[in-house]
């Protein structure tokens, strides 16, 4: 047990007047003297007493307090979200003609090309064509046939349009006036009274006297005016008029009844969608 300084101090004191007071060599009562530590010990307790921490044999630990960590946070990145365009548009894989109407009865007034794109507003009752803005004049429409087509945008609200009424090609041909430069020729007055365009043209001549036959073709449409000159039209319009020279004989048919066999057609070398009259006439 490990005794108090204190308590020693006492003892040491107490030890040394009883030596000094009591008669020489005398021999203590040890019950006397306990008694007697006791009471000094307790007197000086009393006096010097701190408070009394327990000893446990051990020192009280530090507490550190560590600061909180927070987890680091991972990002995940946010993906990149490609907008799809509002605006419906098509393309094509082959250049395509745009038409009028949605066939090729109708005339052609433009082309989507590979590489163009066009905004689109309707679709055909069948679906197989749409209605856009023409490539070749902004400020037009067309019908494009979708074969070779490739859509975008948002297609649910496009209108389901009604077609315009098939086209009838026809014209009217009639006979003008005989001329003469190097040989001799009729001229013929066309008028188109149908809904398609032509773009070429094919006149044979017989004489009916002679028997002689003469023809020519062209993908346009030529006055000759005798030796002053000619003027050309590449495609004959609805309701276009205009004078058409027959092809010539090399003599003059003045007199004989002359059978004319005429073919229009809507596209060039004789071809697409053609019509033809017969007539007979006397120059």
């Amino acid at each position: 047990m490990k005794l108090n300084p204190v308590y020693y101090a006492v003892v040491v004191l107490l030890i040394a007047s009883l030596a000094c007071s009591s008669p020489a060599l005398a021999t203590p009562d040890p019950n006397l003297v306990g008694t007697t530590i006791a009471q000094t010990v307790a007197a000086a307790l009393t006096q010097t007493a701190q408070p009394l921490i327990p000893n446990t044999g051990f020192e009280s630990p530090t507490v550190v307090t560590l600061p909180t960590l927070t987890p680091a946070v991972t990002l995940t990145p946010t993906p990149v979200v490609t907008a799809t365009p509002l605006i419906p548009q098509i393309s094509v894989s082959v250049a395509t003609n745009c038409r009028v109407g949605p066939g090729k009865i109708y005339d052609r007034v433009g082309a989507l090309l590979v590489g163009e794109v066009a905004e689109v507003f309707g679709i055909d009752p069948t679906g197989n064509y749409w209605y856009i803005r023409n490539p070749d004049s902004g400020s037009q429409y067309c019908w494009l046939w979708g074969e070779y087509a490739t859509l975008s945008g948002n297609l649910a609200g496009l209108p389901i349009y009604t077609p315009p009424p098939t086209p009838v090609p026809a014209f009217e041909v009639s006979y003008d006036k005989l001329e003469t430069c190097t040989g001799w020729w009729p001229d013929l007055r066309f008028v188109n009274t149908g809904g398609i365009s032509f773009r070429s043209i094919s006149v044979t001549l017989r004489d009916t006297v002679t028997d002689i036959v003469v023809s020519m073709s062209a993908d346009n449409f030529t006055d000759t005016d005798g030796c002053t000159g000619s003027s050309t039209k590449d495609i004959l319009n609805p309701s276009d008029k205009l004078t058409v020279s027959a092809p010539s004989f090399n003599y003059d048919p003045t007199g004989h009844k002359i059978q004319a066999t005429v073919i229009v057609c809507s596209n060039k070398a004789i071809s697409g969608t053609c019509v033809s009259q017969v007539i007979t006439f006397t120059p």
